[in-house]
């Protein structure tokens, strides 16, 4: 619950065709599809890839070869972290639609689905975590609420990285374009292998790891009241690098090493 705590096609198609054979619950914020859609070089887009529109402002899927998606456990986040400073510098805000994911861009909008209920809505990451290996995305309090997490604490979810999308008119022709995103494989990344409460502790491992010949740090992370020294690894620049790194760390001993962002 707290924070105490990647086929698309198939995956979006299922979530708007499938409506008529079963029942199917949808959140206060609402997706639509428009009618018709172009991506910047022309040709005609699959329906499963055409622009949501949300709050009046449009996204696309990205394409599965240059986006991302995910598939695992949410788990939600509220107080007492309601109004303290997220991982980008905003102020948490329990009842906007946010998120924390441990290594997408800030600001990427993503479409969560909730695989157990069907729900589904788009949410902003503005924040890191969860920091617990088998969950792969914190969703706000209102997120939770609406996609019907709360109660249960966890739920199984589909999350895609979505673009966002804007209107243009060329030759009295109104068209809606993709609006190329920041590269969701490049970035700081590191690979986190261990969490201590006893900054000794911490520092007695990152230094075992950098006479090891690992580029290790003690990252500090305040949860309420509580200071957990974070020993983390350099997994270099790109998404695959990091990757690579978090399976070496497993394979040295670190059976919960997992890939973060700075």
């Amino acid at each position: 619950m707290s924070r105490r705590y990647p086929s698309l096609a198939l995956a979006l198609g299922l979530a708007f065709l499938c409506t008529a054979c079963a029942p199917k619950v949808l959140p206060p914020t609402s997706i639509s599809l428009p009618p018709a859609a172009t991506r910047p070089k022309g040709g005609r887009v699959p329906a499963t890839q055409r622009p949501y529109e949300v709050d009046g402002r449009m996204y696309y899927p990205i394409p599965s070869a240059q986006g991302y998606e995910e598939t695992g456990i949410a788990s939600w986040y509220g107080y007492p972290f309601h109004g303290r400073k997220t991982s980008n510098g905003e102020t948490y805000d329990m009842h906007e639609l946010t998120a924390a994911h441990k290594i997408l861009p800030m600001h990427t909008p993503l479409l969560v689905k909730n695989l157990e209920n069907g729900r589904e809505l788009v949410v902003r990451v503005n924040d890191r975590g969860p920091f617990v290996k088998d969950r792969i995305i914190d969703l706000s309090f209102r997120a939770a609420t609406e996609l019907g997490v709360v109660r249960t604490g966890t739920a199984r979810v589909h999350i895609v990285a979505l673009g966002e999308a804007m209107k243009t008119t060329e030759g009295g022709v109104t068209t809606t374009r993709f609006v190329e995103n920041q590269n969701l494989q490049t970035g700081d990344f590191y690979v986190q292998v261990g969490s201590f409460k006893v900054i000794a502790n911490a520092e007695r491992l990152r230094d075992r790891l950098i006479r090891e010949g690992r580029q290790a740090v003690v990252f500090d992370y305040v949860r309420g009241d509580e200071v957990f020294h974070r020993v983390q690894v350099k997994g270099g620049n790109t998404l695959t690098a990091a990757k690579r790194m978090e399976r070496v760390m497993v394979g040295a001993g670190f059976p919960g090493a997992y890939v973060v962002a700075r």
